[in-house]
């Protein structure tokens, strides 16, 4: 009888190891469960329309192992701060090698609507320019401007939002943004803000680019953040909009005419025809800058929307015991459990007691 003891022991701490580290992922606590109220709308068809029921709030965001934490916690308040929660459907777009994403964010979120899209960096390598930090750089960066391309024709708009939000209201607040015919994307805008600074003094001297590639949209150009973004797929689709923002990244690989990733494209092709929404969408810039990442208090007025753009991140900050003030609120949404070696260290502890008779 003791054999087969001891080989049912072998067995569980065995499975128990590899379950806990999951293409060597964090782990993460699971988060509780959010139902839908009865004042919700009903689901179009039932659980087999799933994705193209009309009553959905589409939510897109890239997911990556380095910026996992982050994610998790955006997609934690937008449950915990949804009015109908199970109206939610989220669309991760993660990298072909990152299948295991999908078990970590099932475990945390075993109710969560959602749908993970590889997608191939080659589509996008070559197009990437450098930039003032090597974070953004990377390929997922310019995911969104394939959303179109990626998510089912059935879905005719999506909330695009970075990983470093968190949301504090109910986002269909957000995703019923009207988009007037001429609208193709909505954000908050932000006139105020050099313009001119976000491209080089070359693309502005140029007497065939500068304000000149701006004559004849419908406002004057102004500065909006990409990391929070409603989209009219459909509009996109009819626009190729994607092709329009991969000329200006092949002009920049010809011409520096900018400096910031995968920014100024956005600007270039749709700045002055943004449709604005209130700046309580997006309270950015609470990573400071992109150099010394610096803390920054929120802006004047009210808030749906916290936005850690910049290069402080509240999780490294927390981590090494050095967190600005405004990273005390992302606190409570942190559901990091520890890093997967830690759980394998602990399986192996537990797997050494069993023979310490």
């Amino acid at each position: 009888m003791l054999p087969l003891v001891l080989l049912f022991l072998l067995l569980f701490a065995a499975h128990s190891s590899s379950a806990a580290a999951v293409a060597g992922l964090p782990r993460f606590a699971e988060a509780p469960e959010f139902r839908n109220g009865e004042s919700c709308p009903r689901a179009g068809g039932g659980a087999g329309e799933g994705v193209c029921d009309p009553t959905r709030v589409h939510i897109a965001m890239t997911l990556d192992s380095h910026y996992l934490r982050g994610s998790m916690a955006a997609v934690y308040s937008l449950l915990k701060h949804a009015s109908c929660p199970e109206s939610l459907f989220f669309h991760f777009i993660a990298a072909p090698s990152a299948a295991d994403l999908r078990h970590v964010v099932a475990a945390s979120f075993p109710s969560l609507n959602f749908q993970i899209y590889p997608f191939r960096e080659e589509l996008v390598t070559d197009l990437i320019s450098s930039s003032v930090r090597a974070a953004l750089e990377s390929p997922l960066n310019y995911a969104r401007n394939h959303l179109a391309d990626l998510l089912p024709p059935c879905v005719p708009r999506v909330i695009y939002l970075d990983s470093d939000i968190l949301a504090v209201d109910d986002v269909r607040r957000l995703w019923e943004t009207r988009l007037p015919a001429a609208a193709v994307v909505a954000a908050p805008e932000y006139c105020h803000a050099n313009f001119t600074r976000y491209f080089t003094s070359s693309f502005w001297s140029d007497s065939g680019f500068g304000f000149r590639v701006f004559e004849g949209r419908r406002r004057p150009p102004c500065y909006f953040n990409t990391g929070v973004m409603v989209i009219d797929l459909r509009r996109w689709r009819a626009g190729d909009y994607r092709r329009r923002i991969e000329k200006w990244m092949k002009l920049q690989k010809e011409k520096r005419i900018y400096e910031l990733g995968s920014l100024p494209p956005f600007l270039l092709v749709f700045a002055g025809e943004v449709e604005a929404v209130d700046h309580r969408w997006n309270q950015h810039g609470l990573g400071g800058d992109n150099v010394e990442g610096s803390c920054r208090p929120l802006h004047p007025g009210p808030v749906s929307l916290m936005h850690w753009s910049g290069k402080g991140k509240p999780w490294d900050r927390l981590d090494a015991g050095k967190p600005c003030p405004i990273d005390r609120l992302w606190a409570p949404y942190d559901l990091f459990a520890g890093s997967s070696s830690d759980s394998v260290s602990d399986s192996d502890s537990g797997f050494s007691s069993i023979f310490s008779w």
